[in-house]
C-alpha cells in the first residue's frame, strides 16, 4: 500500500512539471547570498530589507552571506546554509543563475531564487525587472533638465535594459541632447566609475545616470560637489542630495521577496523566468528634486500612469 501511495505522489509531481509548493510549516529558514554588502545604500541593502520583510511576514529564521562572488563561494555558502536548516535561498544578483545551474540538482529539497537572469529549472526561479520603462522615464527627466545637452550614463554592464530605455527617453524629450555611454564592467568598482565620470564631466555633461550599485553614492556626492544633476538608481536616492538627485528609478526588490515566498507557499512559484514591472508595484519613480519644474513632474507622472494602464511607452503609441 505504501508503495502505491509513493508511486502516485511521484506521478503527480511529474505531471505538474513544477514544484508542488511549500506550506508555511515546510519553509524552515530562508537564506540570501549577496555579491557585495548589505550596506551599499543600493541593491545589496534592498535585498537585506527584503530578507527582513520575509522574516517579519512569515516568522522564519533568516541568514545572509556577503561577498559571495564565484562558484566556490556559492558552493560553500549553500552547504553552510543548508546545514542551518535553510531550504529557500535567494541569490541577490544575476550571477547566481549560472552558479545555481551547476548545483541545484544536488539540493532537490531547496528552492533557489535569483534575480535578472535567463536560467531556470524545477527548483530554480528567476525574478526579473522589466527595466526599459524606468530607464525611459529617467531619461525624460534628464533630457528635460540638461543645460549643456550633454548627458552621461555610467552603467555597470552594457546588457542592462535600463540603458537603452534611458537613451530613448532622452531622445524622445530632447532630440538635440547627446547621451555619452560608459560601462564599468562591475557593480562596485568605484575607482573606475569615478574615472569615467571625471572624463564625462570634463566633456561638458551636466546630468548623469550612474546605473550601478556600490559606486552610486560616492558618484552622486561628487556630482553634488560639482553642481551637476543625477538620476538615482534602484533605491530612492534623494537623501544623497535632495537638490542634486532629480528623481530615481526605483526597483522594489524587497517586494519581490515577499511575492516569491507567497507564491512558493501556494505552490505557484514555477521554475521559470518571471518578469515584473510598474504594473506589479515592483518598479516606480522616486521623489522629485525641488529643482524639477512642476510641468516636468506632471509630464512624467502622466507618462507613468499611461504606461501602467496600456503597457506602452510614448514611443510605442
Amino acid at each position: 500500500m505504501k508503495k502505491i501511495i509513493v508511486i502516485v505522489m511521484l506521478a503527480m509531481m511529474i505531471l505538474t512539471g513544477c514544484n508542488v509548493g511549500f506550506s508555511e510549516g515546510e519553509i524552515r529558514s530562508v537564506g540570501m547570498l549577496v555579491e557585495t554588502t548589505i550596506h551599499d545604500q543600493a541593491w545589496g541593502q534592498k535585498g537585506y530589507k527584503g530578507l527582513l520583510e520575509v522574516k517579519e511576514e512569515f516568522g522564519v529564521d533568516v541568514y545572509f552571506k556577503e561577498g559571495i562572488k564565484n562558484q566556490s563561494d556559492v558552493n560553500q555558502a549553500v552547504d553552510e546554509l543548508v546545514d542551518k536548516g535553510v531550504n529557500v535561498i535567494f541569490g541577490h544578483s544575476s550571477i547566481y543563475g549560472e552558479y545555481f545551474k551547476k548545483i541545484h540538482e544536488d539540493y532537490p529539497e531547496v528552492q533557489f531564487v535569483y534575480f535578472n537572469g535567463g536560467y531556470s529549472a524545477e527548483n530554480v526561479t528567476s525574478l526579473n525587472f522589466s527595466a526599459d520603462a524606468m530607464g525611459f522615464f529617467g531619461g525624460v527627466v534628464a533630457g528635460s533638465m540638461t543645460n549643456s545637452n550633454q548627458i552621461g550614463l555610467i552603467a555597470a554592464h552594457e546588457w542592462q535594459p535600463e540603458v537603452e530605455g534611458f537613451y530613448e527617453g532622452v531622445k524622445y524629450i530632447n532630440p538635440e541632447a547627446k547621451v555619452n555611454f560608459s560601462f564599468v564592467g562591475s557593480w562596485d568598482d568605484t575607482e573606475q566609475a569615478m574615472r569615467l565620470y571625471d572624463r564625462m564631466a570634463q566633456q561638458g555633461a551636466d546630468v548623469f545616470y550612474p546605473a550601478g550599485d556600490g559606486f552610486n553614492p560616492p558618484m552622486i556626492q561628487q556630482i553634488q560637489n560639482d553642481g551637476h544633476y543625477a538620476i538615482g538608481y534602484v533605491s530612492d536616492q534623494s537623501s544623497l542630495g535632495e537638490g542634486t538627485v532629480l528623481t530615481s528609478t526605483v526597483q522594489h526588490v524587497e517586494k519581490l521577496y515577499v511575492i516569491a515566498m507567497e507564491r512558493l507557499m501556494e505552490g505557484k512559484l514555477p521554475g521559470e523566468v518571471l518578469t515584473f514591472d510598474f504594473q506589479d508595484g515592483a518598479i516606480s519613480m522616486g521623489k522629485f528634486s525641488p529643482n524639477v519644474p512642476e510641468e516636468v513632474k506632471d509630464q512624467v507622472n502622466n507618462m507613468v500612469n499611461n504606461y501602467i494602464e496600456t503597457g506602452e511607452l510614448p514611443t510605442e503609441r
